[in-house]
């Protein structure tokens, strides 16, 4: 079977044009379905409703988490549809399998004040790498952009007048996300002053197009991003749990308690459904409960 799964992988990539990750996250969940089955010794021919629950129930005890589940499940429904087409099963068992139940898992957010402290406190650093690390937290945090567009961000792109940056998102659909001129302020200092001594270490001079370069004037990976925002917290010594997404997620949930319009957040994130920006307005919710309860002085009176 390993050739079909060969051929089916090639056809997402090529045909449907799915992204290389993709591709790789299929395989994998296809061969851990292999394994799975053959070791119960049911045949690929042979899967029905009964296999399908002992697999999910084996995921399940080795900590694989619902939402993981689904996904694989979606792979598999798709695999077995491509099997189906080319006559190698009679039937996809994937097709009748109803979704898992998922908690509602809400994203975490930064408050204001820790996003203000955190600016203040990297400000305060006197190592060379302070005025890149500092452009790097207030542009993720201004334009809530997604790891792998702001590792992508090249200087062609950035209309430092207009305060706007061009987006290449999933699928290359191109948007325009705007900045503050505080960003803005900062942005111009590290393009000035910390920018070309980063070049300078990269005796090749390679991939100097991109606008955020690591300590060998290199571009960055999504990665060495998560990396960057480790070594913030160490050297300004907070503790709270930086990775691009945090900010994505404070970007959007304080534009709407700010009373901005869904849509327009919708757009700035460059979602492709209201629906999935609608899981801020559910974080704004949470966060007004903690502050209630957090500085109401009759909150917890009985």
């Amino acid at each position: 079977m390993l050739s079909e799964i060969e051929n089916f992988l090639d056809d997402l990539k090529y045909s449907h044009r799915y992204s290389p990750k993709t591709v790789e996250a299929y395989g994998r969940d296809i061969e851990q379905f292999y394994q799975i089955i053959f070791s119960h010794g049911v045949d690929i021919t042979d899967v029905d409703a009964g296999a399908i629950r002992n697999y999910l129930s084996e995921l399940m005890m080795n900590g694989v988490s619902k939402r993981s589940c689904q996904r694989k499940i979606a792979a598999l429904r798709h695999y077995y549809s491509y099997l189906l087409e080319k006559d190698i099963v009679k039937d996809n068992p994937f097709l009748f399998i109803e979704s898992l139940k998922q908690e509602k898992r809400l994203p975490s957010v930064l408050y204001l004040e820790q996003i203000e402290d955190l600016f203040r406190r990297n400000k305060e650093r006197n190592d060379p790498l302070m005025l890149r690390d500092q452009a790097m937290i207030e542009i993720l945090y201004a334009t809530g952009v997604r790891a792998s567009e702001f590792i992508e961000i090249k200087l062609r792109d950035i209309d430092l007048k207009r305060r706007t940056i061009r987006i290449f998102g999933k699928g290359q659909k191109e948007r325009m996300v705007v900045f503050s001129q505080s960003s803005k302020l900062t942005l111009e200092r590290y393009l000035e002053e910390c920018r070309p001594q980063l070049i300078s270490k990269n005796k090749l001079d390679y991939n100097v197009e991109y606008v955020f370069l690591n300590n060998n004037g290199k571009k960055i990976t999504v990665r060495g991003l998560q990396y960057i925002l480790d070594e913030i917290e160490r050297k300004c010594g907070t503790n709270y749990g930086l990775h691009p997404h945090i900010f994505r997620h404070s970007f959007a949930t304080h534009l709407l308690e700010g009373g901005a319009d869904l849509r327009v957040i919708q757009e700035l994130l460059g979602h492709e459904s209201l629906n999935t920006t609608q899981i801020y307005t559910h974080v704004s919710e949470e966060q007004m409960v903690d502050q209630f309860n957090a500085h109401h002085p009759r909150a917890f009176k009985k």
